[in-house]
């Protein structure tokens, strides 16, 4: 039960033990990529023997440290999720088709909300919540897409709409979005490997 306290829960975790519980068929995690060396996925993934690297907008020289400049740091977070885009998809082997794998909209890895298009990239949901706050929306969302080159603009593979709620702040929002987040991250894994299967199938019959 300590153990379970200890940690608090992770997309890599619910995935890790997605697929181990056969929720994802006939997969395996290869590979682990984090923006922080000290991530708590990184022990995750140490414990389910997955390999794991650390790229992040300082180490990978995109923004100075110590940088604080608003308009300077989304600069280099937009430079920061083009070069992740297209190591992820190098790594499917054609950065022109979508590859086998998903990832969560929003900040990258990082926090998301919203639909494609509507609140992309960094502090989505804090935009989201803001808007909401000025009357100007009712719902926000989440999605799971494909990576493509141009950020959180990958097509949909699975959407959930999320009401907002009177009297909510914007820490339990926040809360409420990354459980359905890590609900919704697992059904979707699971529908693409579920086509992938399916088209090997076909191929082969």
């Amino acid at each position: 039960m300590a153990d379970q306290q200890e940690q608090p829960p992770c997309r890599i975790l619910c995935l890790i033990d997605a697929v181990a519980a056969g929720r994802i068929p006939n997969s395996r995690i290869v590979r682990l990529v984090v923006n922080r060396a000290k991530a708590y996925a990184t022990t995750r993934a140490d414990r389910a023997s997955i390999p794991w690297e650390c790229f992040d907008l300082i180490g990978g020289g995109f923004l100075a440290k110590g940088e604080r400049d608003g308009a300077r740091v989304r600069e280099a977070r937009g430079r920061y999720d083009a070069v992740l885009a297209q190591r992820v998809l190098a790594g499917s082997g054609d950065v022109r088709k979508k590859p086998e794998l998903v990832v969560l909209a929003g900040e990258k890895t990082g926090e998301l909300a919203a639909w494609i298009g509507e609140y992309n990239g960094a502090g989505a949901i804090e935009r989201a919540f803001n808007d909401f706050k000025a009357g100007k929306m009712t719902r926000t969302g989440i999605t799971v897409h494909y990576v493509t080159l141009e950020m959180d603009m990958g097509p949909p593979i699975l959407v959930r709409e999320i009401e907002f709620r009177e009297g909510e702040e914007l820490a339990q929002l926040e809360d409420r979005i990354h459980g359905h987040d890590h609900e919704l991250i697992v059904e979707a894994t699971a529908k693409v490997m579920g086509e992938i299967l399916e088209a090997r199938a076909a191929k082969w019959d």
